[in-house]
């Protein structure tokens, strides 16, 4: 209940920020395949391409909005496999995406 509360605030204080659902809709359909649902990547292509667990807090606090956002748009610098998907998703739907990743936080 207190991480759906979390999710929405942060997403409610992003600037022109998807309702929790949408944003939950575009992670279903463009990342979980890899990251999972929670972000531990503990999916068969996330243990195959050694993908990072994003709930980490040590992750977390290494990776910055801007680092993120660029990853989101441009592809990941630490797998070529991961695309780019600045020309599929606004940028509203990416900065949506990193408020949701910033909610996956380990505790």
């Amino acid at each position: 209940m207190m991480k759906r509360f979390a999710l929405m605030l942060s997403l409610c204080l992003a600037p022109a920020a998807y309702a929790a659902d949408e944003v939950v809709e575009v992670w279903k359909a463009k990342c979980k395949s890899c990251h999972g649902d929670d972000g531990k990547a503990d999916t068969k292509m996330g243990k195959k391409e050694s993908i990072t667990d994003m709930s980490q807090p040590a992750w977390q606090a290494a990776e910055s909005d801007a680092d993120i956002r660029a990853a989101i748009a441009d592809g990941s610098p630490r797998n070529t496999k991961m695309k780019a998907f600045k020309d599929k998703l606004t940028a509203a739907q990416i900065d949506a995406l990193v408020g949701y990743i910033r909610t996956m936080k380990a505790k």
